[in-house]
């Protein structure tokens, strides 16, 4: 059998050696990670060995905003027409997937971070660091991870 519990979890057995079984129900469904998928790796090929296929065209972008893939763990934004940028859609504050892109800006709802569309840069919030850039590539109208 293979253990595929979360290392940094107790296991069930010292959980319920010390703690009542509201407790132990509480804190175990937060280690439960069976099942889950891993994201995509960046500038991964299909099952033909072909190239990754596109997140989007720049036509799915509006000037001025953005979109967030989550799955891919980025947002793509046009911050003016033509010139696409890409960031990681985790806040740099405490890791929650951002969630919106509006104003010009993106924003975590978590904590209210804003980070700028043009280069990341924080806005407000408490996030102290910018968002790192994401490598894609624009080929014809297709976006892409690099």
């Amino acid at each position: 059998m293979v253990d595929d519990r979360d290392p940094g979890c107790p296991s069930r057995r010292a959980m319920l050696a010390g703690a009542g079984a509201a407790g132990v129900t509480a804190l175990l469904t937060g280690c439960q990670t069976y099942g889950e998928a891993a994201a995509p790796a960046p500038g991964a090929t299909g099952a033909a060995g072909g190239a990754a296929k596109p997140l989007a065209t720049v036509a799915d972008i509006p000037v001025g905003g953005g979109r967030i893939f989550a799955a891919q763990g980025v947002v793509v934004t046009q911050p003016t027409e033509g010139t696409i940028k890409a960031f990681s859609a985790r806040c740099t504050h405490q890791g929650c997937t951002v969630t919106a892109v509006r104003d010009r800006t993106i924003v975590c709802a978590c904590h209210n971070s804003v980070f700028d569309i043009a280069d990341g840069s924080v806005r407000g919030g408490p996030a102290g660091q910018p968002l790192p850039e994401a490598a894609v590539s624009v080929e014809g109208n297709s976006i892409r991870l690099a």
